[in-house]
Formats: C-alpha cells, structure tokens, sequence
C-alpha cells in the first residue's frame, strides 16, 4: 500500500468544547517493509480497538498520525482539562496498551523507551495571530 499525499486537505473533527493540541514527532526505522508494515498496523481495520477505546477513555478526543518518508507527525487534541501525565499514567495500565506499545516499538527508532519517550513533544513556533494581539 502507497501512502498518497494530498493537496486536498483534511477534514477535522469538530468537538463542542475548546481544545488544546499537542504534537510530538517520532522516527521509525528506515526501511521500506517496515515503515509500510507500521502504516498497515495503524488502518483501521488492524487497528486495534482496544487501544482506540482506551485513548478516548484518558480524554484524548483525537488523534491523527502523519508521516514523510520514516518521520512520524502526532496530533493529539484535548479538552482544556486534559492532564498529560496522569492521562498517560493511566493509559499504560489499560488492556493491551502494554502488547501494542511492544509490537509497535519494533518498528521505531526507540531502543526500548516508554511511549512517552520516544513521542517526542514538539513546540509549536508559529501561528496565525490574531490582529488584536492574542
């Protein structure tokens, strides 16, 4: 399966409360079979659901991976309450979180790191302003 870039866009769910959006970047290993082998496990259909229910059940409203070549492009969006330690703390204690964190880890450049590890947080450098200065 070829990964298709757009110049269309994408789509964004709408959530009826305000948001806060972390992104982190992540390498995977470069190889070709293997960084095809990561995207197959994330469609949806091999995807597994219970990782799916998981990331909602910590408050975690959306999450969107987006790749170039072997880097990976995390978007994850929150309410405003959302508690990143404590919604990651609990989240490894969750059914299969542990066994698709290993099974995933093969594929990354992570040498045995936690998620959170190997998920790097990026900081965000530039927005469009508003004209009023907020």
């Amino acid at each position: 399966m070829e990964v298709i870039k757009t110049k269309v866009g994408y789509t964004q769910k709408k959530h009826n409360q305000p948001i806060k959006r972390y992104c982190q970047t992540l390498d995977l290993i470069d190889d070709s079979q293997m960084v095809q082998a990561y995207v197959d496990a994330h469609t949806e259909t091999n995807h597994w659901k219970e990782i799916r229910n998981g990331l909602r059940d910590v408050g975690i409203l959306e999450m969107e991976i987006y790749m170039l070549g072997n880097k990976l492009f995390m978007v994850i969006e929150t309410g405003l309450d959302f508690d990143w330690d404590a919604a990651f703390s609990k989240l490894d204690t969750l059914p299969r979180q542990a066994e698709w964190e290993n099974k995933m880890s093969f594929f990354q450049r992570s040498n045995g790191k936690t998620s959170s590890e190997k998920w790097q947080l990026m900081e965000r450098i530039f927005c469009l302003y508003d004209s009023d200065g907020e």
